[in-house]
């Protein structure tokens, strides 16, 4: 069977992407491996509607209201290659079977590569974090660290100060400069230079962070600015261009969400410069319809008149952990 749209990635983006070239009476199908990004997190907030659900609630959810449609497939599979053939694509899943497609939409998001420090990982999401959108309000006036991971941690310690007291833990990274440090004494911000070689509690609780010399530092949660790397090689496959984010390699996507090859479409995690769930979401929504349109009038570029660009917006100097 030759679908009109093929999403691969069953999260936010790709799930809000589908509904909208569901609801044209398309035959579409949706690629789902089942690990999305904030599966760590116990509970979301600020989606619009869902604040305080779970993720995968809210994932079943939406997954439920999209298999409402009849021309809607499902498939539990993860896809591992993906070429051009003539005028459509091949999808070649783990299981072996090949489906085909007029389009694509790739959704699949990206994996977080945390820094070795014991402890981190299996506090991730609980009370090692990332995004105070999401998650500053519950952690609000407790004991915060933030721990210099990336060049703009210390934007991120900035930003995070709105919620509490903030300790910047520099663990072998260089001292900021002398307008940054001007900031942090603005914010009440106390820098540590000594290196976190762990950090101790009943995970996922925190109880706080072992330094190198033997000191113990009470902490209630710390945040981390985690680099990334996309959670499939299928664009890499494709072809498609990339570009360096603030956390690693995103994908290069136009005004309608079109990589830089004519009928693959992406949103989400894998092309934006840093996002929560409802910037997901929304990225997928202008993707999805994009992709529709395509389908009518050809390449968008041809209906600037028709279909305005989205505004652009600056890239943000911290990058909030998608929940």
């Amino acid at each position: 069977m030759l679908y009109d749209a093929l999403i691969i990635g069953g999260s936010y983006a790709g799930l809000s992407g589908a509904v909208q070239i569901a609801r044209s009476g398309r035959p579409i199908c949706v690629l789902d491996g089942g690990q999305p990004r904030n599966r760590f997190a116990t509970h979301s907030h600020g989606f619009f509607g869902q604040d305080g659900q779970t993720p995968r609630a809210m994932i079943a959810q939406a997954r439920a209201d999209l298999a409402a449609y009849p021309n809607v497939t499902f498939i539990a599979t993860p896809a591992t290659q993906a070429r051009r053939e003539g005028d459509h694509f091949s999808i070649t899943l783990a299981s072996g079977d090949t489906l085909h497609a007029q389009k694509l939409l790739l959704a699949y998001g990206v994996i977080d590569l945390l820094p070795e420090t014991p402890g981190v990982a299996e506090r991730w999401g609980q009370t090692v974090l990332h995004c105070p959108y999401c998650h500053g309000y519950e952690v609000r006036g407790k004991r915060l660290g933030v721990l210099s991971a990336l060049p703009h941690s210390t934007h991120q310690a900035l930003l995070i100060s709105d919620w509490g007291r903030v300790t910047f833990f520099l663990n072998g990274q260089p001292l900021p400069d002398a307008t940054m440090l001007a900031k942090f004494a603005e914010r009440g911000i106390e820098v540590e230079p000594e290196t976190v070689v762990g950090l101790e509690g009943e995970a996922p609780g925190l109880d706080g962070v072992r330094l190198a010399d033997g000191r113990f530092f009470p902490l209630d949660a710390l945040f981390v600015a985690s680099r990334i790397r996309p959670a499939s090689d299928l664009a890499e496959q494709l072809g498609c261009a990339s570009e360096e984010g603030p956390q690693g390699q995103l994908l290069h996507t136009d005004a309608t969400k079109q990589t830089s090859v004519p009928g693959v479409y992406a949103a989400g995690d894998l092309t934006a410069r840093g996002g929560n769930a409802s910037l997901a979401a929304a990225d997928g929504v202008w993707a999805g319809v994009s992709l529709h349109q395509s389908l009518i009038f050809g390449p968008l570029s041809k209906l600037e008149q028709v279909i305005p660009a989205p505004v652009q917006a600056a890239a943000p100097s911290s990058v909030p952990l998608r929940t």
